[in-house]
């Protein structure tokens, strides 16, 4: 990775995607920052940009095709893109309830921006990300797209195709690393929307973010990723 990788983080006002763009911009990666909510993006952004690389932010929703597109501008005025990081999500309901309770627009909401809008990222990322030597394409997954957890449905099934998508993009384009990668329990605001009543101490984002370098930095094939096992020491 040279000193001009350029990544693209949606989600990045806070919880993993602020962590996740500090330690980029750390090493040395210019950055494009999206969120919906502008005074937390702009401070994310500021945080990132004290390494002194190149930080922009872009408010918007990332189901918006707009935003999209301005993501991807950005990146290609910093000079290309190597990264995309698809963090944003949606619960689809706050707090989560089970299928019997759950509204169709709330699975919607949870599909719009957990799958619909991880894919017209790609699409409109694809060209920059093939001209790029080390194009990688990141899905932040969930267990629960794996596991039956009660209350957790319609989420868990918008990340379960989350992973289908990435998995089939990873055979689509044998040039791109594709890594869906499941964090973990973290302590974030998502969470915390999610299940209100639990207040077990829970990891801290900063904490998983090693499992994400560690991708970057040893590039294995394309495929699905669980944060805690990349943790483990070598």
């Amino acid at each position: 990775m040279g000193t001009m990788a350029v990544a693209v983080i949606t989600g990045a006002s806070k919880g993993l995607g602020r962590a996740l763009a500090a330690a980029l911009a750390q090493r040395g990666w210019d950055l494009v920052l999206g969120a919906r909510t502008a005074d937390v993006l702009k401070e994310s952004a500021e945080h990132a940009a004290r390494y002194g690389t190149r930080v922009v932010a872009v408010l918007g929703d990332v189901t918006d095709a707009g935003h999209r597109g301005e993501l991807v501008a950005a990146a290609g005025r910093l000079g290309g893109l190597d990264l995309l990081v698809n963090n944003a999500s949606a619960l689809g309901a706050e707090p989560l309830v089970r299928l019997e309770a759950l509204a169709p627009a709330g699975l919607r909401a949870a599909l719009e921006t957990n799958a619909v809008a991880p894919l017209g990222l790609v699409q409109e990322a694809l060209p920059l990300l093939r001209a790029s030597r080390t194009g990688t394409v990141v899905a932040v997954s969930s267990d629960a797209a794996t596991t039956a957890y009660e209350t957790w449905g319609g989420y868990g099934a918008s990340k379960a195709a989350l992973d289908q998508l990435a998995a089939v993009l990873a055979v689509e384009e044998p040039d791109l690393r594709v890594w869906s990668v499941d964090p973990g329990d973290m302590q974030t605001d998502l969470y915390a929307a999610a299940v209100p009543e639990d207040d077990d101490p829970r990891p801290s984002p900063e904490s998983v973010v090693p499992a994400f370098l560690r991708l970057l930095e040893e590039r294995p094939a394309s495929g699905r990723y669980v944060a805690p096992s990349l943790l483990e020491t070598r």
